[in-house]
């Protein structure tokens, strides 16, 4: 904007001077030239006293050497009855245009090699006709236009670098508040939600800042709003949650019992979780910072210790691999637990019991990959599974639980596909990238490999 402006002011201004300078520097010159011949007829004129009384060579090279130079003036006195022609100083123009002059008793100006002539005729007390000539050199005639014509263009550069700066004072003034607008939107459009604009600047701009600056403060109070109705909500359940805990505490010992009752902690653990995040306004899916991170295959080998007796329950063969050495990867750890739980709990709750599955870590140069495969009836549309997982509610999906998985993903710079796993059920991979870098989106498949090991 502020550039489009200076060019439009450079463009007006230049065409405005172009259409001003051209006919004043074309009328300066005539007046020049005017100025020249004027001068020219003042010293014809006064010759032409003296050429009325008389017309002897002595007396009127002395009226011309006193009237002017008698290098430029001439006098040309036609032959009489008894005498002959007289010419006084140096002819410069032709004699046909003398004797025009002369029959048409009118003065005239005829150009001549290096200037021009002014060429005066004066009437002789024996009625001939004289011509009194001027010469007027080509540097009179364009004495001090080239002075005018530099002053011109002078003023006129100035006028246009003067332009230039007020349309570039103004460009800025319109510029700086857009620019502060633009910084603003996309502050708040980054989780910043203290970003506001100064109200400043034209009209329009001073409006659109009023604008953003309201609708900023309508955006924290509806996060606020949300936030508190998440944390009430998530508050109600630690009523039910109390009971549970009490009844699981009067099971007594054994698997079953235990298990129930880290579950119920575990619950316990994730409602307070949510309530602090809550409180907090802190998303859970944000980067990790540099340093920052878990292993991965620790917390894998941590929740598949959980599922593991679930599967023994419904008599499920399992698999992990992978887990071996750590792979660290730049995600809360609590975050990835949720994430594979909500993997696993999708095989449990989508596939009958007794159904094998199995867990892979793997370590590319610059990610941790994680698959669940499962040898169940498959998914059959798999994109419609994942804009499940963003709340459209299509037919076919696997729930909100993908979205979690999703959401984890990305906040790293990965993301989760969907696919055939080689026990001939669903594959969901999860790509956790180390450094935040986007992940190429062909040859993933190639990197990580498939394992065909037996399950068991």
């Amino acid at each position: 904007m502020r550039w489009a402006l200076v060019k439009v002011c450079l463009a007006v201004t230049t065409m405005v001077v172009v259409a001003f300078a051209v006919p004043l520097g074309l009328v300066v010159k005539e007046m020049a030239r005017d100025r020249a011949f004027s001068h020219a007829e003042r010293q014809a004129a006064a010759v032409a006293p003296a050429l009325s009384i008389t017309t002897e060579r002595d007396q009127l090279e002395r009226v011309v050497a006193s009237a002017g130079s008698d290098a430029r003036m001439a006098v040309h006195i036609p032959a009489t009855e008894g005498g002959r022609a007289v010419d006084i100083g140096r002819r410069w123009a032709a004699g046909a245009d003398i004797a025009t002059v002369r029959r048409m008793g009118r003065a005239s100006t005829t150009e001549v090699p290096g200037g021009s002539t002014l060429l005066q005729p004066v009437a002789l007390s024996s009625g001939a006709i004289a011509v009194v000539e001027v010469y007027v050199p080509e540097t009179e005639v364009g004495n001090g236009v080239g002075t005018a014509w530099a002053v011109l263009a002078g003023v006129g550069a100035a006028l246009i670098v003067g332009s230039v700066a007020v349309a570039d004072r103004l460009g800025v003034r319109m510029v700086r508040p857009a620019r502060r607008l633009a910084q603003g939107a996309h502050e708040l459009g980054e989780g910043k939600l203290g970003a506001r604009v100064p109200e400043e600047g034209p009209p329009e701009l001073r409006r659109a800042a009023v604008a953003f600056n309201s609708m900023a403060d309508q955006v924290v109070q509806l996060l606020a709003g949300e936030r508190e109705l998440a944390a009430d909500l998530s508050h109600r359940l630690r009523t039910p949650l109390t009971v549970l805990r009490l009844n699981a505490a009067s099971l007594g010992q054994g698997p079953a019992a235990e298990q129930t009752r880290a579950a119920v902690a575990q619950l316990e653990r994730e409602v307070d979780t949510i309530i602090r995040t809550a409180r907090q306004a802190k998303p859970r899916t944000a980067a990790a910072e540099a340093g920052a991170g878990c292993d991965v295959a620790e917390v894998v080998r941590e929740r598949m210790g959980f599922w593991s007796a679930l599967a023994e329950d419904e008599g499920r063969t399992w698999r992990l691999a992978g887990v071996e050495r750590p792979a660290r990867a730049p995600v809360a750890r609590a975050d990835l637990a949720a994430a594979l739980d909500a993997l696993l709990g999708n095989v449990f709750r989508h596939t009958a019991e007794g159904t094998a599955f199995a867990v892979d870590v793997h370590h590319a140069e610059d990610a941790v990959i994680v698959l669940v495969s499962d040898a169940g009836p498959g998914i059959p549309d798999p994109a419609a599974a994942m804009l499940r997982g963003r709340g459209s509610g299509s037919e076919g999906s696997t729930g909100l639980g993908l979205d979690i998985v999703r959401r984890l993903a990305e906040a790293t710079g990965g993301d989760v596909r969907i696919g055939s796993s080689v026990l001939g059920g669903t594959e969901v991979r999860l790509w956790l990238q180390r450094d935040g870098r986007r992940p190429a989106r062909k040859g993933h498949r190639g990197t990580v490999g498939r394992r065909r090991t037996a399950v068991g």
